[in-house]
């Protein structure tokens, strides 16, 4: 199976050639600040799946941890994947890909992390695009 993606200006784009592992949800910290928003959802992809097909003069790399790079957009500023050192996988964005996988998340990770205002209970409205009076 193969699945296509791209950063938010399409700058930068790539492809995967391989089924799908579940998506993970990430809580940590530096998920938070790399991604601006409480988690991140990630797909664990063999570095040997993942091949880019344009934009690669636009990438940098951020070493988050010792060992650890994130891949992002300099124009948008996108987070494509990160990847650690002598690991077989790269961690793709999930967002990023440009259809639905039909893979749902397997697990929440680093649940220790959790911003204590992100709260789903159902009290604040939520619509499915732009509230009525937008």
């Amino acid at each position: 199976m193969a699945y296509t993606g791209n950063c938010l200006c399409g700058g930068v784009r790539f492809r995967v050639e391989s089924e799908l592992e579940p998506i993970q949800i990430c809580h940590c910290v530096q998920c938070h600040k790399a991604q601006g928003g409480p988690f991140s959802a990630v797909i664990p992809v063999a570095v040997s799946a993942f091949q880019l097909l344009g934009g690669e003069e636009f990438l940098q790399a951020y070493e988050s941890s010792p060992g650890k790079r994130r891949l992002f957009c300099s124009v948008c500023g996108c987070h494509i994947v990160a990847f650690r050192d002598k690991s077989p996988n790269v961690l793709l964005r999930a967002a990023t890909l440009d259809v639905d996988p039909g893979i749902r998340p397997q697990r929440h990770i680093w649940r220790s992390h959790d911003v204590p205002w992100l709260v789903e209970d159902g009290a604040i409205p939520s619509y499915p695009e732009w509230p009525p009076d937008k």
